[in-house]
Order: C-alpha cells, then structure tokens, then sequence
C-alpha cells in the first residue's frame, strides 16, 4: 500500500523525466551537427531518462493507493 503523497511524488518524477529526457534527447540530436560527443551523450541521457520515465508509468500503474 502507498499514501497518496507517495503516488504523488511518483506522478510528478514521471512527468520531469518524460519531458525532460526528451527534451535533452532532441536537444542532442541538433548539437550532434556542431559536436558529435557532446550530441551523442545529450541523446543518450535523454533517451534513458524517457525510458526510466515510461518505466515508472508502468510501475506507478501497479500501485493501490492506500484506503482508509
């Protein structure tokens, strides 16, 4: 069982990392033309904070919110 609070903070590092990740992922992908090292590492952290944020909708889908 989780508390609301709990399920909350969940909700609210899932959205930071959907759109943060993909945000720098897209932002890699125009700095790969100016610097390759520099765009690949955007691209790549980017891609796993997206991934870890799909992720957690999966697990957040799994929580029972505690029922007095």
């Amino acid at each position: 069982m989780f508390t609301d609070k709990t399920i909350a903070r969940v909700e609210n590092t899932i959205w930071i990392l959907l759109y943060g990740g993909l945000l720098t992922l897209v932002l890699g992908l125009f700095t790969q033309r100016a610097d390759d090292d520099l765009g690949l590492t955007l691209v790549v952290g980017g891609g796993i904070a997206a991934a870890l944020g799909a992720v957690l909708i999966y697990l957040r889908s799994r929580m029972n919110s505690k029922q007095p």
